[in-house]
């Protein structure tokens, strides 16, 4: 018989009378004894403002500090369910996540009140609530009854191609995480978790907020990702496990190079959507292990790198795990682009709150549409090419963006790239690239033709017919490029763009 799942209660649990590990934040430490019971405290001053007769949502729009931390164990002890709200979210669209989500009250700290506009909220910093949650001080640390189906957070995806969507995370699937990551990496009571990502987002609450639980040791909290302050922090704190999700390693691999870099306590870096030459040389340069899995919000997929795993695939593909035409929802042959799909049912995939018809997309014929895009070799490694909202089709042909991606990425000067259509009447799509040259690098059209042309495994459809040249590319608050506003804006951009078209 399976064991149940852990849930966060569980975790949360033996840190009841900890008192020298805990949350180190800035120039400050609470050791967990304390940090659970603030977590009390606010539970309790949280319930006196709710309506017991609706659902206890409760939106949260805060940087990575200890009250985050506190209202998350506040929901672990009590059944309030967090919203994570999206900073980058404005007006008429953050309304609309706050009322889809059936929020009571919304949480935001001095730094993010600004966000809100004039919607309606609690200021966290103010002394109004402090003297609130402060009058619940002594608050006796309980735990409610959870089971490990028990919804206990809601988190929006990105909306990188259309409105994001609340994903349901129960208190088995944070749970879970947590344990597995701890098991994963040998942690313990020793480590110190560093946690820069935000904890709105499922990367950070899974495999940063958790681990550190799970693992009884330390956790940091840095209020938003520093590349520059990354390994002071290491250093300062004494961490020796770190998560992060998209680009915070190439970020840090662009700071300057020391010969003592490898100087530090750091043992183990997980995360997502990592570059695979990043992932090598942040290991190397900083001496760690660095895995990157591939996975999502809605942890229908996921797929781990083994270590035969070739440079540039996700990893083996997984039992169950296939890859499907989108046109004729069969398997597709080696080397040919479908989308990812779990065929033994929903995974980790616990639905979406309040969307009927998405959750009918998602799960359509009663297996879990991932969305992404990939491609395996004769071995069964795959491959990530894009998601289904990146689709090119030129000239009759469809296209995943990351393969192209990843051949823009081998040249010298380029440190970023993005793929995405424009429309063209005659072929369907035409290949757009945007591209960030390193600095003191200028772009030379003639040059870069040379350069694709030189490269086997570019294909005649997939030669970008225009780039872009831009200083940064737009990026939602976790690091992952808004292609929907790049492919708006087409060749109407205040970038400089050139042809590239390929020579016949």
């Amino acid at each position: 018989m399976t064991a149940p799942l852990p849930t966060v209660v569980d975790l949360l649990r033996p840190l009841v009378d900890v008192e020298d590990r805990g949350v180190y934040f800035e120039d400050s430490f609470v050791n967990w004894r304390d940090h659970l019971r603030h977590g009390a405290a606010v539970a309790a001053a949280l319930r006196a403002r709710l309506d017991p007769a609706r659902r206890p949502h409760v939106g949260v729009l805060l940087g990575n500090t200890p009250f985050f931390s506190a209202v998350l164990v506040a929901a672990g002890m009590s059944g309030i369910v967090p919203v994570g709200l999206n900073p980058v979210r404005r007006g008429a669209a953050l309304t609309r996540d706050i009322d889809h989500a059936d929020c009571q009250l919304v949480l935001a700290d001095s730094n993010c009140a600004a966000t809100l506009g004039d919607i309606d909220h609690i200021n966290v910093d103010a002394a109004e609530w402090t003297d609130e949650v402060a009058a619940h001080h002594g608050t006796d640390v309980r735990f409610q009854s959870a089971a490990p189906d028990d919804l206990f957070m809601l988190i929006f995806t990105s909306g990188t191609s259309g409105d994001p969507k609340a994903v349901m995370c129960s208190h088995g699937k944070v749970g879970i995480a947590g344990v597995t990551m701890t098991e994963r990496f040998g942690l313990g009571p020793s480590d110190v978790c560093y946690a820069s990502m935000p904890l709105f987002h499922s990367n950070a609450v899974l495999v940063g907020w958790a681990v550190a639980l799970a693992c009884r040791g330390s956790m940091v909290l840095r209020r938003k990702f520093s590349a520059s302050g990354f390994l002071p922090d290491i250093r300062r704190y004494g961490t020796t496990y770190a998560n992060y999700v998209g680009k915070p390693l190439s970020y840090v691999l662009a700071t300057p190079e020391r010969p003592d870099d490898a100087d530090n306590p750091l043992r183990a870096v997980y995360g997502n959507e990592g570059a695979p030459d990043d992932i090598q040389r942040f290991a190397d340069r900083f001496g760690c292990l660095v895995i990157d899995g591939f996975g999502s919000t809605e942890g229908g997929v996921a797929i781990s790198r083994t270590p035969d795993t070739p440079t540039g695939a996700l990893g083996p593909l997984p039992d169950g795990i296939e890859i499907i035409d989108v046109d004729t929802g069969q398997p597709c042959p080696v080397g040919v682009v479908g989308e990812l799909v779990n065929a033994g049912g929903p995974g980790r995939f616990e639905g979406y709150y309040n969307d009927a018809e998405a959750n009918a997309q998602r799960m359509a014929g009663g297996v879990y549409h991932s969305g992404d895009l990939a491609y395996r070799d004769e071995a069964g490694y795959a491959y990530f090419a894009g998601r289904l909202g990146d689709w090119l089709r030129v000239d009759g042909e469809n296209l995943g963006t990351a393969p192209i991606e990843r051949v823009l990425l081998r040249h010298p000067d380029v440190t970023e790239a993005a793929v995405y259509a424009v429309p063209d009447p005659a072929v369907g799509d035409q290949v757009m690239a945007a591209l960030v040259m390193a600095p003191g690098a200028e772009f030379d059209a003639d040059k870069f033709r040379a350069f694709l042309a030189g490269q086997d495994d570019l294909g005649p459809k997939q030669w970008p017919s225009y780039v872009r040249v831009s200083t940064t590319l737009p990026r939602t608050a976790t690091f992952k490029v808004l292609k929907r506003q790049l492919s708006a804006e087409g060749l109407d951009c205040s970038d400089p763009v050139w042809p590239i078209r390929r020579q016949v």
